[in-house]
């Protein structure tokens, strides 16, 4: 079955200011976002890339733009399956107000029993996401063979519940899972299992130096604004 390449939007203008966007439309790239996406396809030169699929928000499509432009003969697909979980409620909100609503920390904690005022689940967001991926597994190796390797770009919470479900682990676990903005997650599936071989894979690590503030030990909802 084929190779998966996991592609979270680059840094966006949500991101820098604290927001949960969700599908708020016109969050777009922020300048650092933008010079990541430009980064992209010399990242990615040395694969084999068959099929290019997106989230339908913009932050994603501007990601994936500079990729096509360097290969004209992709075409990029939107699956609606993979845009970011339906905060409801909470869109456009916030991350430090949000940290005092009560449901925060069911969302921490037990995601599994989470579901957005007015949006939706985060399990729906999860089965629909990994639906999505077999579907468009058994699509790619139909049209370009087992070993193909194809890009999706997604969201912060979408690619984290993706990697929880390639390990086995439950929804529960998921918060434990980190991507950054334009960070790259691999997974390879097989017949029997897939295998994790690149998760968060950033090829920068200055988001390891330790910071004057301490990271916060609750995960961001939505995935965050990655290094400063």
């Amino acid at each position: 079955m084929p190779t998966l390449i996991l592609v979270r939007h680059g840094r966006s203008t949500a991101n820098t200011e604290g927001l949960l966007a969700g599908w708020t439309p016109g969050v777009a790239l922020d300048e650092r976002g933008a010079a990541q996406a430009a980064a992209l396809p010399g990242r990615l030169a040395q694969l084999p890339i068959s099929e290019v699929v997106t989230s339908p928000l913009q932050r994603c499509q501007e990601t994936i733009g500079p990729l096509l432009a360097a290969r004209p003969e992709l075409t990029a697909h939107t699956e609606e399956r993979i845009g970011e979980a339906h905060y409801g409620d909470w869109s456009g909100r916030k991350l430090a107000e949000l940290g005092d609503e009560p449901l925060m920390q069911v969302v921490q904690a037990h995601p599994s029993a989470a579901a957005f005022p007015g949006g939706e689940s985060m399990r729906a967001m999860a089965t629909r996401a990994a639906e999505a991926v077999r579907e468009w597994n058994a699509r790619v190796e139909r049209d370009h063979g087992a070993d193909a390797v194809y890009l999706m770009c997604s969201h912060g919470d979408i690619i984290k519940s993706l990697v929880a479900d390639a390990l086995g682990l439950h929804l529960d676990l998921f918060q434990r899972i980190s991507v950054e903005p334009c960070s790259i997650t691999a997974i390879r599936y097989t017949r029997l299992r897939p295998f994790l071989v690149r998760l968060g894979d950033t090829g920068d690590f200055t988001s390891l130096v330790p910071r004057e503030d301490p990271p916060a030990e609750d995960a961001t909802v939505g995935g965050g604004a990655g290094a400063p």
